[in-house]
């Protein structure tokens, strides 16, 4: 057993895998200079929420056994740069995973949308099925006590980030992993604050490509250009089995809907066949899934009214959340609620990626916070400037939550549907 040391243990992954290394018996410490809930109280429930805020050297010591290294903390900071004194392992997340999944067969999910949708498909019918499993995946699945799990399975299931590991490990997530069963489900571009050019990020999926086993298997969307152009350009294409797929067409019994579900289905029954999921099972397991936390999560329904919550921040992501919603809900106002709140959302030289976006929308609404620009160090915006990025004139622009909350408050919402979609929290609104 390991005694280990988490920086920036309040981390939506992160503090899932203090948890799952408890769990497994090991000594586990960390620090953050902020945590919120609910990564705050399942810290404090597990007796692993530091007693303070903050970073402090004290905390490094040598008899520690390793680091694991959030992308939160800064290149700066006291307990790394002692840690890097004192000689010690330092690991960025994936790396570590890496690490403890060497001898597995590592499925991989990545992939510019869709990605924690199609990692919990594929959860949601191996965990039916009896399979057992390791896995990491960014949204809170019903079943599933941890969004990670070590043990001794034979086999990891990984939902892919694109972003990059850690402030020393500047490389994207989806790089570390080598995996067997890869799958991509789009590439569209994101994450403009650590690849400024469409080009740049691009590259990112043919080098994860290069990176599959020779003899693995790539899954991936086949209408996408952007992924048979990565496919082209990569090399190691020749030494893998390459299985295309659209959205699922025949109908089936599900509690799911919209277009790009529907493709996430494809994706994940083409990966639960690899690992030897007969197809007829795979429906009757995912009959009843009805979605991981925040990915087109229904929060209320009455008989008037229904609310959604949806993680959607890239201009692909908003727009196909969107027209999901009106094409399943077409007899009801839908009223789409966004929050600029990435780096790349609030950047003047990205917004005019989000036009036409929110036209399927009967109100299309846009929340940003100044406070949120200040805390990212950028220029501030101007209301009609966001509305002439958007290209919807109609388009109501809020810089404040409190306003925002009056406005939707006053809302007619008789067959009334609303969408809310944030990789936020609108400002601490209660939804």
């Amino acid at each position: 057993m390991y005694k280990i040391h988490i920086i920036s243990i309040g981390g939506a992954a992160m503090h899932n895998i203090a948890i799952a290394l408890k769990n497994e018996g090991h000594t586990i410490t960390g620090s953050d200079d902020e945590i919120y809930n609910p990564s705050k109280s399942r810290l404090e429930k597990e007796g692993l929420l530091p007693e303070k805020t903050g970073w402090d050297e004290n905390n490094i010591t040598p008899d520690l056994d390793f680091i694991i290294l959030g992308m939160h903390a800064r290149k700066d900071n006291p307990e790394l740069k002692k840690a890097i004194d004192l000689g010690l392992k330092i690991y960025s997340y994936p790396e570590f995973i890496f690490s403890i999944s060497k001898n597995k067969k590592r499925v991989v999910i990545a992939g510019s949308q869709g990605k924690t949708t199609t990692t919990s498909m594929i959860m949601w019918v191996l965990k039916k099925e009896g399979v057992d499993f390791d896995y990491l995946v960014g949204g809170k699945i019903a079943g599933f006590d941890l969004m990670v799990r070590f043990s001794d399975a034979p086999l990891i299931v990984l939902e892919g980030d694109e972003y990059l590991s850690s402030p020393i490990d500047r490389i994207p997530k989806i790089h570390h992993y080598y995996p067997d069963v890869a799958v991509i489900t789009g590439i569209d571009w994101d994450h403009m604050n650590v690849f400024p050019t469409y080009d740049n990020y691009k590259e990112q999926f043919k080098i994860f490509i290069d990176k599959i086993s020779s003899g693995g298997t790539l899954i991936y969307y086949e209408n996408d250009e952007k992924i048979n152009e990565a496919i082209q350009k990569s090399e190691n294409s020749k030494n893998l089995t390459l299985l295309p797929y659209t959205g699922i067409k025949e109908k089936h019994s599900l509690k799911i809907f919209g277009e790009h579900n529907m493709q996430n289905l494809n994706a994940a029954m083409l990966v639960c066949k690899e690992l030897g999921v007969d197809e007829s099972d795979f429906w009757k397991a995912i009959a009843d899934f009805d979605g991981a936390s925040k990915r087109l999560q229904k929060i209320y329904e009455d008989e008037k009214t229904i609310k959604f919550l949806d993680f959607a921040h890239a201009p692909a992501k908003l727009k196909a959340t969107i027209n999901a919603v009106h094409s399943q809900y077409s007899d009801k106002t839908l009223y789409a609620i966004y929050e600029l709140h990435t780096f790349s959302s609030l950047n003047k030289d990205f917004l005019p990626q989000y036009r036409n976006t929110m036209n399927n929308a009967d109100k299309a609404i846009v929340l940003y916070n100044p406070h949120t620009l200040k805390m990212k160090k950028m220029p501030p915006l101007d209301k009609e400037e966001i509305k002439n990025y958007f290209g919807k004139q109609d388009l109501k622009v809020f810089d404040n939550p409190s306003k925002l909350k009056k406005y939707i408050d006053g809302l007619d919402t008789e067959n009334a549907v609303f969408l809310f979609m944030s990789s936020g929290n609108f400002g601490g609104i209660d939804l």
